[in-house]
């Protein structure tokens, strides 16, 4: 039970609480990225579900419901919220493609860490969760084929040639960028709720319910009032596990209806640790994050480059750079973390101005109008390029009358 979170101290107060029966109908998972948060989550589903009576939870258990959590393709689950996908998904891939070019005799676990990378994401899009939605039938298409990519290399069939294989996989990594730069929303849409409340009311066959919500702290206020209701009488057979990687952002309200558990950040042997058992990579030495973002199609320090050189130097001296450029030059900012990245880069920029009043008011518009630009891409779906066009007029504006101040940032 929890043989796959690593080197985590809340492993043994799930175990005691699951094994104990008072694991509550209502948590909250709190702690930075890269701590387990979902790995523990996806595992406390599969063993509530467990259906193995003298074995139950066991990792290894073989039972009908065991086996559907360990592909990720159980019906008693929901998966919500926000997430960067693409990263975990492209180094799931080359993990996988090197150990079928190898024969590695860890392949099986490969594979499974390949079609659970890609149902991460594709989960948030269950025909449940999006019922009513506008975009349904376009994201349903989506869904549809990547499916029957992942069809062609999902267990118990025997895999296709290494060329086929690698084929399938990109295709899959590409359609799978598609979904979540187009679809996935940053915030949970109110109507999302209501769907999975009604889905929570229906009495399952088998095992319990399961609700996972990331990113808790992101509900607008709409969906924090929707979600507040069914968490002060959660059905009989359900559990709801909320993830947050910035607790102090989730309303005290719904803290006060869950069960908090903590996960602390992995120390950095920990973290190779993890990089080694799940990834099968000895020779990277940094932290987990670094890892992943390594599989940016465009490279970090590229990225910063377009930022402040590219963008934003040639702002300030009045060179207004072209926004359909910059983007072209980011891969379309595709997965989104790149524009993320991009947006960070500017803002920690401003460090220096921080020294004098003035400075610190210029800074503050400046970082004001990058979350404008961050929001207006994620939650309302304008282009990046449109939202680039917008950013470009406001640093303008603002450099107009800090000219003097802002220019001691380059």
């Amino acid at each position: 039970m929890f043989e796959n979170l690593v080197n985590q101290d809340a492993q043994k107060y799930l175990v005691s609480d699951i094994k104990n029966n008072v694991f509550p109908r209502a948590v909250l998972f709190s702690g930075n990225d890269a701590t387990g948060k979902l790995t523990a989550a996806l595992e406390v589903a599969r063993v509530l579900s467990c259906v193995n009576a003298e074995k139950k939870g066991d990792w290894n258990c073989t039972c009908s419901s065991c086996l559907r959590h360990k592909a990720l393709t159980c019906t008693n689950m929901l998966l919500m919220g926000p997430r960067d996908c693409a990263l975990e998904i492209a180094a799931a891939k080359e993990t996988f493609l090197k150990a079928y070019k190898e024969n590695a005799k860890y392949i099986v676990a490969t594979r499974y860490l390949f079609l659970r990378s890609v149902r991460k994401l594709t989960l948030r899009f269950s025909s449940i969760l999006w019922k009513g939605e506008s975009s349904i039938n376009k994201v349903g298409e989506v869904i549809e084929e990547i499916n029957e990519n992942l069809q062609q290399l999902d267990f118990p069939a025997d895999l296709p040639s290494y060329e086929e294989t690698e084929k399938l996989c990109q295709k899959i990594n590409d359609l799978t960028l598609k979904l979540e730069g187009n679809y996935l929303y940053n915030t949970i849409p109110v109507n999302q709720i209501r769907n999975m409340e009604a889905w929570a009311y229906i009495k399952s066959q088998e095992g319990k319910k399961t609700i996972i919500i990331e990113n808790a702290d992101r509900m607008q206020n709409s969906v924090r009032n929707a979600i507040l209701k069914i968490l002060e009488e959660p059905p009989a057979d359900c559990v709801f596990i909320l993830l947050t990687s910035r607790k102090n952002a989730v309303l005290p309200t719904i803290l006060s209806r869950v069960r908090n558990y903590s996960f602390n950040d992995r120390l950095p042997e920990h973290q190779l640790e993890v990089i080694n058992r799940v990834f099968h990579n000895e020779s990277f030495k940094d932290s987990l994050t670094e890892y992943l973002l390594n599989y940016l199609p465009v490279p970090v320090y590229k990225i910063r480059e377009i930022a402040l050189k590219d963008y934003y130097e040639n702002i300030l001296t009045g060179n207004i750079p072209v926004a359909s450029e910059i983007v072209k030059s980011a891969n379309n900012f595709e997965p989104k973390i790149e524009l993320k990245l991009f947006l960070t880069a500017i803002a920690q920029n401003q460090k220096t101005l921080l020294k004098t009043p003035q400075g610190c008011e210029a800074a503050s518009q400046l970082v004001k109008a990058l979350q404008n630009c961050w929001d207006n891409v994620t939650t309302l779906n304008q282009s990046t390029g449109a939202a680039l066009e917008v950013l470009t007029r406001e640093i303008s504006k603002i450099n107009a009358t800090n000219s003097r101040i802002l220019s001691k940032s380059l």
